[in-house]
């Protein structure tokens, strides 16, 4: 008898203190690209106990309430009252915010590839690899087991807000696995695992039977749950100390559940808090841009993209392709397409897609990728058409 092929992956709720950090980090984003889209932001947070840290470098032209916006973020969260350890109304917001580096914004300012010309260009704004993934396992083209765990964990925030159980708090994570078939595709779902935060004096079976009815069976299909499903429902049997003060929470702690679960490759980077001349984040919204349009036009089944830069240079230094051995072309004829239809630029990518616009709060928890309750704008399929034609006819 042959193993079975089991991929697990995990999301976190909003309340995770690591999440409560992104928001913080993206909320402040937003505010500043409301007031100065082309503000240069790298926004890190820390919470705790009481307490909320933010630092990093900002350089702007406009002006935004920055311990006003943490508190604003943190009650939208849920954390309203100190019995949490953590709350909008008692908690302390430090601050130290240093300027973009000069030696940083001598290369975004003027790339290298335009610096001894007449011509301005901005140079990505530091070196590094960033990768896209598109599969066509599922409706949004993400992994099945991402894709469940996100839909789990906004469920657990969706039924404390409404007070369908009401004895919930903020943190919670899930974690689901997934069994796949000889074919490649998702076959059941073998393993369901979720801690959620709760008041205290909750029977365990009752916090058991209320997720399993209002959470589980209510996001995951039917057809995927069977006899042989294993659930673990707040396994420890106890879950009432959470959010920051049970964890401390950082920024960009979370890349792989912001991601792909896993199920694809990373460069590293996190997202959150970082302006769009940022490649680690423009450039994986971009490469995600690309392999969703190409997994859709039909030329793949499965598409990694990896692009990679070099600090204050425009153009990525490699772009690669692999499908998987599931492409309907070679990889290096898709390579060539991509590079005539997108312009990888930080620049083309910044226009491409918009991205000079407070977006960014909603993307930091539930996932970057693979979005179907918001638009944003690298999760489009308007490239597909342009692609079947250049494929087709180059």
């Amino acid at each position: 008898m042959s193993e079975r092929k089991l991929f697990t992956s995990e999301s976190v709720t909003e309340g995770h203190p690591d999440k409560i950090a992104d928001q913080i980090s993206d909320a402040i984003l937003d505010a500043i690209l409301e007031g100065d889209p082309y503000a240069r932001v790298a926004c890190e947070t820390v919470v705790n106990t009481g307490l909320a840290m933010i630092v990093g470098e900002i350089s702007t032209e406009t002006y935004v309430d920055i311990p006003r916006t943490v508190r604003e973020t943190v009650k939208e969260i849920g954390y309203v009252d100190a019995k949490y350890g953590f709350d909008y109304k008692t908690m302390s917001v430090l601050t130290g915010i240093d300027e973009q580096s000069e030696d940083i914004a001598v290369g975004v300012n003027n790339a290298f590839e335009t610096r001894e010309s007449q011509g301005v260009s901005t140079g990505a704004g530091d070196q590094g690899l960033m990768f896209g993934y598109a599969t066509n396992e599922t409706k949004e083209f993400m992994p099945l087991p991402i894709s469940l765990a996100h839909k789990i964990s906004r469920r657990l925030t969706e039924v404390r807000k409404d007070n369908t159980i009401s004895y919930l708090r903020p943190d919670g994570k899930s974690q689901v696995t997934v069994e796949y078939g000889e074919n490649g595709q998702p076959k059941r779902v073998d393993t369901i695992v979720i801690s959620t935060q709760h008041h205290e004096n909750i029977p365990a079976t009752e916090i058991y039977g209320d997720i399993l009815k209002h959470v589980i069976q209510a996001v995951v299909p039917e057809n995927l749950l069977d006899e042989e499903t294993k659930y673990f429902i707040n396994p420890t049997g106890r879950f009432v100390i959470g959010g920051p003060q049970g964890d401390a929470g950082l920024t960009g702690r979370k890349i792989i559940v912001d991601t792909y679960g896993g199920y694809a490759r990373h460069g590293g980077g996190a997202f959150s808090g970082k302006d769009p001349t940022k490649v680690d984040r423009s450039a994986a919204y971009a490469a995600r841009y690309i392999a969703k349009n190409i997994v859709a036009s039909g030329a793949a089944d499965k598409c990694e993209i990896q692009l990679a830069y070099a600090i204050g240079v425009s153009q990525p230094v490699s772009i690669a392709v692999d499908t998987f051995g599931t492409g309907k072309y070679n990889e290096e004829k898709i390579t060539t397409v991509i590079r005539e239809l997108f312009n990888l630029s930080p620049d083309g990518i910044i226009d491409m897609l918009n991205l000079r616009r407070p977006i960014y709060k909603q993307t930091a928890s539930y996932g970057h990728f693979g979005r179907t309750d918001i638009d944003l704008p690298w999760e489009r399929l308007d490239k597909v058409d342009a692609l079947k034609d250049l494929l087709r006819n180059s």
